[in-house]
């Protein structure tokens, strides 16, 4: 992005009065590259940006004006209202993910065990220890480099969680849980939302099953009851339009009280059911 797109001499105030981007946007890569907070965009409207600042600036607004996701560009994200390293090597936690992890607060047990299979940056896994402190987590995922970095924002927000790495049950032996989650890949091979927006700079792997969409979906489903105990709830977050497939998994391998719910946008988004 050339620098002259920001003029020398350039204000906190007056950047904020014609941005670039969208405001909101504007405002987080503003305070990120001049290390102020909210407020004091606010209070240090007057300040003059120095030709450091202007070039660092610079480069946040290029490489979110090529389509960049903002958390990745800032390397955080906050979910349930905890804040969650990011980077390429993750998915960016979703508001609608938080739906999952109401419902597994719900279902788990005092002192019960849980599994989070395919944990990414670590959110649901985190999330669900810092509210449940009593809980045991454990939380899996293929990539070591997930893994790195959902270690980092388990230390960051002082939880204890297990961590595995594992091809979904692959090294878990015969151990048994109160609660299984997953937001495993659940976009099909092929779908154009994999070309747009933040997904096109998101990991294809925690994305995409390269198929049909639902065969992680499936391989937790068959998988499960063997990991479960009686009466344990598998709750697993999926696409827009994969309730009902994901429902018919979930009934046709027996378990009861299948069912699913909305996300905030009132799509269904989250399927479970019960063993036994």
């Amino acid at each position: 992005m050339p620098e002259t797109l920001i003029p020398a001499g350039s204000t906190v105030g007056a950047l904020q009065i014609r941005p670039l981007l969208d405001p909101l946007d504007n405002r987080i890569l503003l305070g990120h590259a001049l290390g102020l907070s909210r407020v004091s965009l606010i209070t240090q409207s007057e300040r003059v940006l120095t030709s450091d600042e202007t070039e660092r600036l610079s480069g946040l607004l290029a490489r979110r004006l090529q389509g960049e996701p903002i958390a990745y560009i800032v390397g955080q994200r906050e979910f349930f209202g905890l804040p969650f390293e990011v980077n390429d090597a993750v998915l960016i936690p979703r508001p609608d993910t938080e739906v999952l992890v109401e419902l597994a607060l719900e279902r788990l047990p005092p002192g019960g065990r849980v599994l989070d299979m395919g944990t990414g940056s670590g959110a649901i896994a985190v999330a669900l220890a810092y509210t449940r402190p009593d809980a045991v987590v454990t939380a899996l995922d293929v990539s070591s480099t997930a893994l790195a970095v959902a270690r980092r924002n388990a230390s960051a927000n002082g939880v204890n969680i297990t961590f595995m790495a594992s091809d979904w049950f692959e090294a878990l032996g015969t151990e048994k849980f109160d609660l299984i989650v997953s937001n495993p890949p659940y976009i099909a091979s092929g779908d154009r939302h994999l070309a747009e927006g933040d997904l096109r700079f998101e990991p294809a792997g925690a994305l995409t099953d390269h198929a049909d969409g639902l065969s992680a979906l499936r391989t937790i489903v068959s998988g499960a009851a063997r990991h479960l105990a009686s009466g344990a709830w598998l709750l697993m977050e999926h696409g827009y339009d994969q309730a009902a497939s994901v429902r018919g998994l979930l009934a046709d391998a027996g378990y009861s009280k299948v069912q699913s719910w909305r996300d905030l946008a009132g799509i269904e988004r989250v399927s479970g059911a019960r063993l036994g």
